[in-house]
């Protein structure tokens, strides 16, 4: 059979002159080059990492779960774990023993890797799991299963997988109940990546910034997929830092972010159309962009920020268009469903939305996940009668297409009977003077059923006053989606991706009316 292992083709796609560099491993305070990564070097050390996870005879469909901070060899880790045939389990390295527990516990992986200073509480966990070895990688590419690879063959056979073999687990943030873990098959992942690298026109000419973790779909799958698979150029840097991504920005000519980084880099005075001169695309996801982030960055680089969507279940779903052809880059918007990717808005009946009605954002394509793992009920739950996943997000399909997300269905606030979405009232907050950025949540009331709260944090220099707010958006909005109260604060809650926390702010104001 044609072995449909995703790896085998990252590895077909590797250039004729494996002796050229694949990734420069750069210092992330400075820019400067730590070290160079052939494409030799991918090839040798994901066979010898795939022949140590050989050695200990692992069961077929064996989960290897990885919390380790962000390296070259981390993404040789995962290279190797599907060039061997086995499931890789991304763990992001902000959670803490009580929540690893409960991951290794629903996954029960063979392997572990952590990082060295992890080791002391992850062995435990790992112990009483079961889990038969426990390697350490530290975040400079050492540590014991690079020591043990070092023993292996650098020669391997790729593993050979079907198109719905599993390839990944990702476990969902866990906002409301405990994380999912989203079972992504070979296909799931490879048919999406050619989509993608097709669509936004990548070539080997290309040379990526890869500054984004490597334990999310955003920075493992698009960004290193994108790369692999056209035989572009990498500068990897282990963590995002303006000064060093303004620094390399000029011998680049791709670069992926979250909007937090974007407006970290719209903060510097270097950033201007010459330090994006060599520049042809900027993406931006994993939460929404500002508008206001989005027209400032086209004045001061010349270049349109493209925003697409997507979500751990499904990798990318939408795109806003890459070429003139295909229509412009709207702000606001995430773009058009991705060749193969088909996107409906439906109401809580089952029926479907009209054109720019507001509604449920349901998703079909060959890229849309196995289902969750171990847990049957919420495949049922979370998919339709006729095979469409119910993405949880909130939005609509304007008159010209554009796909355009409102909230998460969790955060719909209804009060008083009537529906209010965030999105909306934060829209009118953040247009006001002063205003950097706002989060509106619904929590309980006594009256109403719930009632909203409106987070708000001020630009720096300025000041602002709850009551003026609540004042403008009484002439701006209906008086049923005016927030009962406002609360000016410093910053609000993130994850490592840049989305705000929205279950946090719920948490802290839930008694506030009662």
């Amino acid at each position: 059979m044609k072995n449909k292992n995703l790896f085998a083709v990252i590895r077909s796609a590797f250039p004729t002159d494996l002796s050229a560099t694949a990734i420069e491993s750069s210092d992330s305070a400075t820019g400067a080059t730590l070290r160079l990564y052939s494409w030799h070097d991918i090839d040798e050390q994901t066979a010898r990492i795939a022949n140590l996870l050989l050695s200990l005879a692992l069961p077929e469909g064996s989960r290897v779960a990885v919390q380790t901070e962000k390296s070259v060899e981390a993404l040789m880790l995962y290279l190797a774990v599907l060039r061997a045939g086995y499931v890789y389990l991304p763990l992001n390295t902000a959670y803490q023993a009580g929540e690893i527990e409960y991951f290794i516990g629903n996954a029960e992986p063979a392997v572990v890797v952590c990082s060295p200073k992890s080791l002391a509480w992850m062995q435990p966990i790992a112990d009483a799991a079961k889990v038969r070895r426990v390697f350490t990688l530290d975040d400079s590419g050492g540590g014991s299963l690079i020591d043990a690879a070092a023993q292996q063959s650098s020669v391997h056979s790729i593993a050979l997988k079907e198109a719905d073999d599993l390839a990944a687990i990702l476990y969902t943030s866990g906002t409301t109940g405990r994380s999912k873990g989203a079972m992504l098959t070979h296909n799931n992942l490879l048919s999406n990546a050619l989509t993608l690298k097709d669509y936004w026109g990548w070539s080997s000419k290309d040379v990526l910034i890869h500054a984004l973790p490597i334990f999310h779909v955003h920075g493992l799958f698009v960004a290193s997929h994108c790369a692999l698979l056209s035989g572009a150029k990498m500068i990897w840097f282990s963590k995002f830092d303006p000064n060093s991504v303004l620094t390399r920005m000029p011998e680049a000519t791709v670069f992926m972010g979250v909007p937090t980084l974007y407006v970290r880099l719209l903060a510097d005075a270097r950033l201007n159309q010459g330090a994006c001169k060599n520049m042809r695309l900027f993406v931006a996801g994993s939460a929404p962009l500002l508008i206001e982030t989005f027209n400032e960055w086209r004045e001061r680089t010349g270049h349109t920020i493209l925003e697409r969507y997507g979500m751990s279940e499904t990798a990318m779903l939408t795109s806003n268009p890459y070429t003139p052809e295909q229509g412009e880059r709207r702000g606001g918007t995430v773009g058009f469903p991705l060749p193969g990717v088909s996107v409906r808005v439906s109401d809580d009946q089952g029926g479907m939305r009209p054109e720019g009605e507001i509604g449920g954002i349901e998703v079909n394509g060959p890229n849309v996940f196995a289902g969750y793992w171990r847990m049957p009920e919420k495949n049922t739950e979370e998919f339709t009668a006729d095979g469409w996943f119910k993405t949880g997000d909130v939005g609509k399909i304007d008159e010209r297409g554009y796909v355009v997300i409102v909230g998460r269905s969790k955060d719909l606030i209804i009060s008083g009977g009537y529906n209010v979405y965030p999105a909306e009232i934060e829209g009118y907050i953040n247009d006001m003077p002063g205003v950097a950025e706002s989060a509106v949540i619904g929590v309980p009331h006594p009256d109403f059923g719930e009632a909203g709260v409106a987070v708000v944090v001020a630009k720096a220099g300025t000041s602002l006053d709850a009551a003026v707010i609540l004042s403008t958006l009484k002439t701006s909005i209906a008086n049923f989606k005016v927030p009962k109260r406002v609360f000016i604060v410093a910053d609000l809650p993130r994850n490592a991706m840049g989305k705000v926390q929205k279950n946090l702010l719920r948490q802290e104001h839930a008694k506030l009316f009662v």
